[in-house]
């Protein structure tokens, strides 16, 4: 088996190159690993996959080594599959398209924010989940979709291992549900990542880590417990670099993609204010395993 770190981060995805597009921006952080959104997080408007570009990504992919299960595509936000409202169907079909695009790009982890209740309480937003999922679901989908873990913020369910539990255990296709453990998100929903390793236990003990598919490696910008879910540049918020570098090379989760989502570094340029990746340097931070105290500055003067 390969011990070569795993590690990416978010990145683009635009009409013109598609997954091409996706694989150069990962390339420049110097990523063998990386996550996108087929769209706009934000909204319906999608692009239809081009056969031949993505033939050319995958040539792009053997060239410089990069394998296809350590790319993720994240779900938008705009799916909701706890509340059983009035776009509760427009949310499954949604989903639904979602997994034929992953199956076109032959792309088989997709991590999906389970939804938010909205004032019909946690059970009743669990169970939405629950039968959203198992009609989407079935014997023919390639795709394995991952329950994040999530702060807590508002009326989010899959807050805690049980809560996520609860989910798996009552999903009819088991072997296609897997979770995307985010380090920001656990934090504020209460657990301490100064024992990371009691986390993987409880984990183990009620889902198993091998249902652990992907790991969103954030610091966070408030306290444990907070619910807040407010990511913060590796080494620079309450979790801290030592915590971080614990889960990225945890002997357990060595196989497991660690994608980055940290915020983007803001600098004045004539006269505006515009935003740069921190990938390529946080990236490198992790590698060196050596927590680089001019972070900002670095990523700052890089991009003039």
């Amino acid at each position: 088996m390969n011990n070569e770190l795993i590690i990416g981060s978010h990145v683009s995805f635009n009409k013109n190159e598609q997954l091409i597009f996706s694989i150069k921006e990962a390339l420049s952080y110097n990523a063998n690993a990386f996550m996108f959104y087929t769209g706009a997080p934000q909204n319906t408007n999608r692009c239809k996959i081009d056969d031949e570009l993505t033939k050319q990504a995958y040539a792009l992919l053997k060239q410089n080594n990069i394998d296809i299960n350590n790319i993720i595509v994240h779900a938008p936000y705009i799916i909701n599959l706890a509340n059983n409202g009035t776009n509760y169907e427009f949310a499954i079909n949604f989903l639904k398209e979602e997994i034929k695009r992953c199956e076109e790009l032959g792309i088989t982890k997709l991590v999906l924010h389970p939804g938010s209740h909205v004032n019909l309480g946690t059970e009743v937003g669990l169970n939405n989940i629950i039968n959203a999922l198992n009609s989407i679901i079935n014997d023919d989908t390639k795709v394995i979709i991952l329950l994040e873990t999530m702060a807590g913020k508002g009326s989010e369910c899959g807050k805690t291992i049980d809560e996520l539990k609860f989910i798996i255990d009552n999903i009819s296709f088991q072997d296609k549900i897997g979770v995307c453990v985010d380090t920001c998100h656990i934090n504020d929903a209460g657990y301490d990542l100064n024992d990371f390793d009691a986390y993987l236990s409880e984990f183990d003990a009620k889902i198993g880590i091998d249902k652990i598919k992907c790991i969103h490696i954030n610091d966070s910008k408030n306290i444990q417990g907070s619910h807040k879910d407010r990511h913060e540049n590796i080494g620079m918020g309450t979790i801290g670099f030592d915590n971080l570098l614990k889960v990225i090379y945890h002997d357990k989760l060595k196989n497991v993609p660690k994608i980055l989502e940290t915020p983007y570094v803001s600098r004045v340029d004539d006269d505006k204010q515009k935003i740069y990746p921190p990938y390529k340097f946080e990236i490198e931070m992790i590698r060196n395993k050596k927590y680089n105290d001019n972070l900002i500055n670095d990523i700052r003067d890089f991009y003039k």
